[in-house]
C-alpha cells in the first residue's frame, strides 16, 4: 500500500457522495443544534456536582445524538456501532470525525442512551428528528417495511413458582432480601419459538420507509409478543385505522380451511387426518353426486380415477338419488 496523499481522502469521499450517500443528505437536512439544549440538560453534570475538573472531557452532545441516529438507522449493537464508526468513512463524515479523532466506545454510547431513556427523551427526540425530515419532503410514500428482530437475553434458571410470580408482574418471594440476586435477574424477558427453536429475550419492532430507507418508528417488547400485533404501531400509515397506541398481543386464529373442514355436514371431518385423505373423499363425493345436466363438473373438479367411481360411462352418470 502506497503512502496516502493530501487529497486521497477527499477523492474517496467524493466518490461515495457520487454513489448517493443518504447520511450526507440527512446531515444537511436536520438542524442538529435544536437538540442540544434538551440533551445537555440530562447528560451533562452540573458544576456543583463535579468533584474536580480532572478527567477526560465529555463528548459533544450532538456527536452522541448523531451516533444514536446511526445506530437506529442501521439497527446496530453498541459494539458493532463502535467498530463501524472506526471503519466507515461515510460514518466518520456524518459525525464530523477525522481519522485522528477519538471515537466513543460502546460503554459511552450505552451510558448516553440510558441517560436519555431515564429522562424519557428518546422517543421525543426521534419524533422531532422525523418531523424535520418530513418538513423537507422525506415522507413515507413508497410503502412500509415492518420487521421484528429477536434480541436474546441470558436464560434464567428459576423455579416454577418464581416464573409464575414473574409472569404475574410480581417479584418472587425472597428476592427482595437478596439485592444482588434481584439485580441480576431479568424479569421482563419472555420465551418465544421460531423455526422450532426456543428463544428467550425481547423483540425490536421497526417500521422502515421503503423509498428513503429510514426507520420511521421502533418499539421494544418481550419476545412473546407476536409480530402482527405490532403492525399498527410500527407503520405510521396504518395508525389511523388502528389507533395511536400499540395493540396488545392476540392469539392467532385457526386457519379458515380448518374451520370449514370441521363444521357439521362437511365431508372432511375430524377423522380426515391428512390433506390427501380430505381431497380424495371430497373428490369421491363430488363424483357420486354429480348431476347429468352438469357433465362438465367431472372434467373440471374431479380426477379421472374418481370419475370412474361414479358411473361406468365417460360422462357424469346419474348415480343413486333419493326418490328416483
Amino acid at each position: 500500500m502506497g503512502q496516502m496523499g493530501f487529497y486521497d481522502l477527499d477523492k474517496r469521499l467524493d466518490v461515495i457522495s457520487g454513489k448517493g450517500d443518504p447520511l450526507e443528505l440527512i446531515k444537511a437536512t436536520v438542524p442538529w443544534e435544536s437538540f442540544r439544549a434538551e440533551i445537555e440538560a440530562v447528560t451533562r453534570a452540573k458544576p456543583q456536582e463535579r468533584k474536580s475538573a480532572a478527567g477526560r472531557k465529555a463528548y459533544d452532545a450532538i456527536l452522541m445524538f448523531r451516533i444514536l441516529v446511526l445506530q437506529t438507522l442501521h439497527n446496530l449493537a453498541d459494539e458493532q456501532l463502535e467498530y463501524l464508526i472506526r471503519d466507515r468513512l461515510s460514518f466518520m463524515r456524518f459525525l464530523d470525525l477525522g481519522l485522528e479523532d477519538p471515537v466513543p466506545d460502546a460503554t459511552t454510547v450505552w451510558l448516553f442512551r440510558e441517560a436519555l431513556a431515564k429522562a424519557g427523551l428518546v422517543a421525543k427526540l426521534f419524533a422531532l428528528f422525523n418531523q424535520h425530515l418530513e418538513a423537507k419532503g422525506y415522507i413515507a410514500r413508497g410503502g412500509q417495511i415492518v420487521d421484528a428482530t429477536i434480541v436474546s437475553a441470558p436464560r434464567q434458571h428459576n423455579s416454577r413458582s418464581e416464573n409464575a410470580a414473574i409472569k404475574a408482574g410480581k417479584t418472587p418471594a425472597g428476592w427482595q432480601e437478596k439485592p444482588a440476586k434481584n439485580a441480576q435477574k431479568d424479569k421482563d424477558a419472555r420465551w418465544t419459538k421460531k423455526h422450532d427453536k426456543s428463544f428467550y429475550g425481547y423483540k425490536n419492532h421497526i417500521g422502515i420507509d421503503r423509498t428513503h430507507k429510514l426507520i420511521r418508528r421502533y418499539t421494544e417488547t418481550d419476545a412473546s409478543v407476536h409480530d402482527s400485533s405490532m403492525m399498527c404501531w410500527t407503520s405510521p400509515t396504518l395508525e389511523p385505522k388502528c389507533g395511536p397506541t400499540a395493540p396488545t398481543a392476540q392469539p392467532r386464529a385457526r386457519p379458515s380451511w380448518r374451520r370449514r373442514a370441521t363444521r357439521a355436514g362437511s365431508i372432511a371431518g375430524p377423522g380426515a387426518t391428512t390433506h390427501s385423505q380430505r381431497a380424495s373423499r371430497l373428490a369421491t363425493r363430488r363424483a357420486r353426486e354429480c348431476a347429468p345436466a352438469s357433465s362438465m363438473c367431472l372434467a373440471i373438479s374431479t380426477p379421472r380415477w374418481a370419475a370412474r367411481l361414479s358411473a361406468p360411462s365417460a360422462s357424469c352418470g346419474p348415480g343413486p338419488r333419493s326418490g328416483s
